[in-house]
């Protein structure tokens, strides 16, 4: 099978760069597209009680800092990157309509191979509701 979108899940961390030289030799291999996408944590839907902080010029401030730290990661790549994306809220439905969107056809995840990922993974989240092929990537802790 042949793909012709790939999106990198990324998390900004350092372990990131393994994901992308990855899906980079990848998409290098295959001659396709290369995408980046971040999902930020939505703190409003997390937190429910009284809160002495302006969550909007919060969100906007991470969100910022997101993108910067996501152009220094294209930067990084050693293939053309056609886009970097920044969302926030639920990860499974942010992937699924960027997928949609941009007509993914191949998702690359990383995986943390914890005590805490057997308990609470993103990644498990992502395979449940995925539309398209996954690439799962084992993270050494």
């Amino acid at each position: 099978m042949t793909y012709k979108h790939i999106l990198v899940t990324v998390d900004l961390s350092e372990e990131s760069r393994i994901l992308i030289d990855k899906a980079s030799a990848l998409a290098k291999a295959l001659n396709t597209k290369l995408s980046f996408i971040h999902i930020d944590v939505n703190y409003a839907e997390l937190y429910t009680g009284l809160i002495d902080v302006n969550l909007n010029e919060t969100r906007h401030f991470s969100m910022e800092n997101s993108r910067k730290h996501l152009q220094e990661l294209s930067e990084y790549a050693d293939y053309p990157v056609s886009h970097t994306l920044v969302g926030s809220g639920d990860l499974g439905h942010e992937i699924c309509e960027t997928i949609n969107e941009f007509e993914i056809d191949l998702v690359v995840c990383g995986h943390h191979q914890d005590f805490w990922s057997k308990l609470l993974s993103s990644t498990k989240m992502l395979i449940n509701c995925s539309p398209v092929d996954m690439l799962v990537i084992p993270l050494k802790d």
